[in-house]
Formats: C-alpha cells, sequence, structure tokens
C-alpha cells in the first residue's frame, strides 16, 4: 500500500530523484518514501519529508542535502519535517525494494510475516545473496535500528533485513 502523497512538481520530483538515502545510498529519498510533497510557493521549492523512524538520524542530513541539490539547480528551498502520517516500509517504491536487495538487503515482509520472523517463529527472510529461505536471525539489530542481522543457512553469507514498520 503506497501513502497517498500530496503535491510533488514534476521538476522537483526530477531533481529530488537523485537525492541519495544517506544510510542507504543506492536508494533515493524518493525510493525510501520519505519525500511527502515538493512543489513551489512564490518560487521558493517547498519540500515535505517524514522520517523513516522518530530517531531518524539521517533527517537533518536528507534536510541539507535537499536544500544543497536544489540550490544546485538554482532553487532556494524550505524543508520541513512531516511526523504524520508516521512514515511505513509501504512507502518504500518496488524499484527501491528492488534496489535493497540487489545491495544485499533483504526488503520488509508484511507486519505478520515480519514479526514471525523476528521473533523465532517460520524462516521467512530471503537471502538477498542465494535467494534461499533457509536463513535465520542473529541479531534483532543489523547496522541501524531499522535494520535486523541475518545469516543464509544455504550460502552462509550474513546480510541485514529491514524491518518492516507499520
Amino acid at each position: 500500500m503506497t501513502a497517498t502523497l500530496e503535491h510533488i512538481d514534476p521538476k522537483l520530483r526530477s531533481i529530488l530523484q537523485d537525492v541519495p538515502d544517506p544510510e542507504i545510498p543506492v536508494l533515493s529519498i524518493m525510493e525510501m518514501g520519505v519525500v511527502r510533497s515538493a512543489e513551489f510557493v512564490d518560487g521558493v521549492a517547498h519540500v515535505s519529508i517524514t522520517p523513516t523512524y522518530s530517531g531518524c538520524p539521517a533527517m537533518d542530513v536528507i534536510g541539507d542535502d535537499i536544500k544543497k541539490v536544489l540550490k544546485s539547480n538554482g532553487f532556494e528551498a524550505k524543508v520541513k519535517l512531516v511526523l504524520s502520517p508516521a512514515w511505513t516500509t509501504d512507502w518504500i517504491t518496488p524499484k527501491g525494494r528492488k534496489a535493497l536487495e540487489e545491495y544485499g538487503i533483504a526488503a520488509p515482509l508484511d507486519a505478520q510475516a515480519d514479526k514471525d520472523a523476528l521473533l523465532g517463529g517460520q524462516k521467512l527472510v530471503k537471502c538477498p545473496q542465494c535467494g534461499s529461505i533457509d536463513t535465520k536471525m542473529i541479531s534483532q539489530f543489523g547496522s541501524t535500528a531499522c535494520k535486523a542481522f541475518f545469516q543464509c543457512n544455504s550460502c552462509q553469507e550474513p546480510f541485514d533485513y529491514f524491518k518492516c514498520l507499520k
């Protein structure tokens, strides 16, 4: 389920599509679903962003990156942090999910499957290296708080799993 976005100006969309997520640089902030709206008001670009979780340390960097890229394209920018509705992994685009897996991070499952996987239930997290679902969780926390650390029993490779947030 993709959340309804407020208006995103096509010119701003094309510029923001190239702003990488600072923690997962193979994804843009658009693919992560962080940008909620982007429009021109009296010649100034107003961009609203939603953090992936309330304590996300990357939001200041994202705001600065947005201002920097828009300035380099000749636009003044104002960035607003929007907390409601809360970000959900449903907002990651299909292209973003594919990029996560190609980068070696397992994409989030749905809420119930995520709960089962993180609480030691069914083995549902697919290894992004070999595709096996014969995986085990090593730690509830991976390289960042929004990821868990898994290992594949088939190819023995460790990998992050992006936790489902609803």
